[in-house]
This record gives C-alpha cells, structure tokens and sequence, in this order.
C-alpha cells in the first residue's frame, strides 16, 4: 500500500535572499572583471505538492510490512509504526571486514579478515597515503607535488580517513574542491576542470576562495522548522585572472573511505539490474549506470566518474596534489600556464605503479565499522519508515560481493544502503557542468554505511555534495527529482517518526 499524503500542504517560508537567485548562488570575484558566474542551478524551486511515494512491497523489507499506520501526520498515532526485523548479517555492514572500533579510529582499521600477505601492502599503501609530498627536485622518494595542488597529502583531505571540514568550520582547510567546466564540461581555459589555489614557487597560484554561509528558505514541519542553508563562494583571482564568463563551478566535500574495496568488489550485473533509465515500473526512480570512457561502469566520485579504487586514487594524487601517475601522466597546466608546464617535476610518472597499487590497496582493504544499536526497537520502526518512504529505491541496503581484487573481499553480504546509480536530484542540487556521464543536477547515490560516526571521526557532519546540510533532516529537505515524493512525505511526518528515521540511518 502506498503511502498517501493526507495532511496539510506543507508550508514554505522564503528567507529574503537580496541579489542571489532562488535556486542559483553567483560565484563572485573581488576584484570582478567579468560577471559572476552560477554555481549551483538556473532552475527555480520544485513543487511540494506530490501526493505519493513509492509503496512498500515484500522485497523491500524483511518484515514485510506494508502498512502505513502511523507513517504520516493523519495516518495513526507514530507509535504504531512496526519494528522491522532484523536480517541475517546485518549488524555487521562489511560481511566479515566488519571490525569493531567505533571510536575516533573506526575509519583507520584494517578489515577484520585481512590476511597476513596483504596486510604488508596494507601497511605499505597507510604509508603513501599520509606522505607529506615535497617540491622537485627534492628527495626522490617524497617530491613532485604540484606544480598547482590542493593539498600536500591525502589525509589533509581524508582527516582519519573520514570526511574533511567545510570552509565554514576551518577557513584553511583543502577538503573542499571547486569542480570548474562550462555547461558542456569543457574546463575553464585558464584554469582548468579544478580550482588549485595552492602552487610551488614560481608558479602562479589559481587564485583563493572564501566561504559564506546564506539562508536559502525555512520549511514548517512537525514539531519545528527546517532551516536550509547555502554556501556561497567567493574566488580572489591571481595572475591567471578571473574564471572564464561561461565557467560553472562545483564544490565538492571530501568522502569518508570505509568499504571502498567492497563496493569495487560488487559485480556490474548487480548494479547494472537496479537500474531503469525509462522508469519502466513507475515509480518515479530513473537511476541509470554511469557508462565511463570504453564502457566501463562508473561507481567512485560524487558522480561515479571512476571506474575502480585505483583509477579513484590516481584521479585523487593527480588533481589534488599534482602527482602523476600511469593513469594520470600529465600536470594539471592548461596551455595559458606556462610556469605550469615549464616547472621541474619529481619523476615521470612521480608516482611509479607499484606506489599506486599499494595506496589503492590500502583504501580498498579498510574495514567498515560495526552498527550502533541497530536492534533497538525505536531504530527498528525507523527501518520501517525508510522502506515505506522510498529511501530503499536509491539507498539500495544489501549486495554480495562477486570477485575482488583481494580475497577478504570476495563472497561477502554487505550492507552499504547505495545503488551506485546516477539519480536526477532535482535543480535545487544541480551544480556546476556535466560531469564524466552525469548531468549538473544526477549525483550518484552515496554509502550511507558509517555515516553515524562521521562527527566522532572527523568532528564534522556537513553532508551532501557540498557540505551545505547541517544535519539529516536538512539533507533529506534538498532532495528533489526523483526523490522528491520521498522527501515530501519525510516532511510531513510527526516529529517522532523522524526522530526514529535519523535514529536507523545513524545507527548503519
């Protein structure tokens, strides 16, 4: 039975924006030679007035139930919500990789099955993963960052290897990246497909970025308001100048890296059989599979731009720190560069092949923490109401891993609530150019494993692409699109239900 939204039309309220579009933030420049550019959509606000949501049929919970007594704000008192039940496994999220320290450490353990063998290329990958790279000509071992950089390591971005501050908490941090393209993803002349405001000497820097934090409208519900927030960027141009006229930009958030190698290790027909482009059941999803360069599936990024943790890695060295590698021989130096191109560099390629495989190796082999009062009642009946809201038709919960580039990955139950598909989020999400296979406004749909331990790890939770969300409640607030049905009935449901909804997606 579907989920019918009997109860009041929800009501927005707009908080007064001054120059900045509904729905658009200008990327503005000081000094500003040329107008400022959009960074999020051109689109406006979406209707909040959809009626219904996926129903909930015996595929998509253990338990079974359908019924929607107590989901909605007119459908029962929230205390008839049923507690799902508990499925084989499901405590623990990476099959045998599961380990069981859920304190600051927890996204720093080794899986909990790892064998002896790749326990040495485990050991050696932590290595260049927390290297402090170093100007070239320097030591052989330790340079070639640059010429432009983000960041000298990886771990400045991947703080204990979780999710990196936004600007708005740490003015200095490197974990958040300006993703520049045009609206048919050509990168900026100048400054090429990312913002590097960081260089060695001699070579001019990109130019810096400060952050602003602006409310973008408040919606009534049960219980309270939910206040949503932009973050609005302000570029500081340098020698190269001010980002093309034509220049979209896109921030992007640093992701934790817990089961990384598990989701490497789910087989492409798997992915490939939640997917329905055409909407052919009628349900209002559409994901569709990110087709990469010479067919490969996408499954790493923000926008499933990569096709494997290796190729991720090497994309990462190669646009955050300036290090090359065989899948990324060449600088970040668009033609206009010329102290770019002409700077020394550490090696070609300054990462060898073997430095690649073992850091790629180490991010695939960590493991996924255990769940947090995942069979408490009350997190339960919040399991109920994310299959009876639809979250399950993108947040797909189980797979079992196919063939893996290491064994301790092979043949395992996991639990990371992602179908790996890209969804059109609505135009309230769209950012930036295309990207890879994926359009300004499809994203593809994140893990939420671990997602609950993100502040102890870290101690940030801003979620979704840019940061921009301050809580669950206001993440589920922008989804839009396709999953717009879902977030409206999510809107209108007594504080209570919510309350249980964040209890089950912390507890994964």
């Amino acid at each position: 039975m579907g989920l019918q939204r009997t109860g009041p039309r929800l009501r927005r309220r707009l908080v007064p924006l001054g120059a900045l579009l509904f729905g658009a933030a200008p990327l503005a420049c000081s000094p500003a030679p040329t107008p400022s550019m959009p960074l999020a959509s051109t689109g406006g606000s979406e209707d909040s007035t959809s009626t219904t949501t996926p129903g909930l049929t015996s595929e998509q919970t253990s338990s079974g139930e359908g019924d929607t007594t107590g989901v909605g704000s007119s459908g029962g008192e929230p205390e008839d919500v049923p507690p799902a039940e508990l499925e084989p496994g499901e405590l623990r999220p990476g099959g045998e990789t599961t380990t069981d320290e859920l304190g600051v450490g927890a996204f720093l353990q080794r899986a909990a099955n790892l064998s002896l063998g790749n326990g040495g290329a485990f050991e050696a990958g932590l290595q260049f993963f927390q290297l402090v790279w170093e100007v070239a000509p320097s030591t052989p071992e330790l340079d070639g960052l640059g010429p432009t950089f983000n960041a000298r390591s990886c771990l400045e971005c991947h703080i204990r290897n979780g999710r990196g501050p936004t600007a708005i908490e740490d003015p200095a941090t490197p974990a958040v990246l300006i993703r520049l393209a045009d609206a048919s993803g050509a990168a900026d002349p100048a400054l090429g497909a990312q913002l590097q405001p960081l260089s060695i000497p001699g070579v001019p820097g990109e130019g810096s970025v400060t952050w602003a934090e602006q409310a973008f409208d408040e919606i009534e519900v049960d219980g309270g308001v939910i206040e949503r927030v932009l973050l609005i960027p302000t570029v500081t141009p340098r020698a190269l100048g001010a980002p093309s006229r034509g220049t979209l930009a896109s921030a992007r958030v640093s992701m934790q890296l817990v089961g990384q190698g598990l989701l490497e290790a789910i087989d492409p027909s798997s992915i490939e059989a939640l997917a329905d482009p055409d909407d052919d059941d009628g349900d209002g999803i559409s994901g569709r599979t990110a087709s990469l360069r010479g067919g490969a599936l996408g499954r790493f990024g923000w926008k499933a731009g990569q096709p494997t943790v290796r190729h991720q890695t090497a994309a990462a060295f190669l646009g955050d720190l300036g290090i090359t590698s065989e899948l990324g021989p060449t600088n970040n130096c668009p033609p206009v560069q010329a102290e770019c191109a002409a700077a020394p560099t550490g090696g070609e390629p300054e990462l060898t092949e073997t430095r690649l495989d073992v850091t790629a190796a180490y991010v695939r082999l960590l493991g996924v923490p255990a769940r947090r009062d995942g069979d408490d009642i009350e997190v339960r009946r919040g399991k109920t109401l994310f299959h009876q809201l639809g979250c399950a038709s993108c947040h797909h919960p189980s797979f079992v891993t196919g063939m893996a580039a290491e064994s301790e990955l092979e043949s395992q139950t996991i639990w990371p609530y992602t179908d790996l598909l890209l969804h059109d989020m609505g135009s309230e999400l769209a950012q930036g150019g295309p990207e890879g296979d994926a359009a300004a406004s499809e994203w593809r749909t994140p893990p939420l494993w671990s997602l609950g331990l993100l502040e102890t790890v870290g101690g940030s939770r801003r979620l979704l692409h840019d940061g921009r969300a301050r809580s669950l409640e206001e993440a589920i607030a922008w989804h839009g699109g396709e999953a717009a049905a879902s977030r409206d009935a999510y809107l209108e449901l007594p504080a209570l239900n919510r309350a249980r909804l964040h209890a089950f997606i912390d507890s994964l």
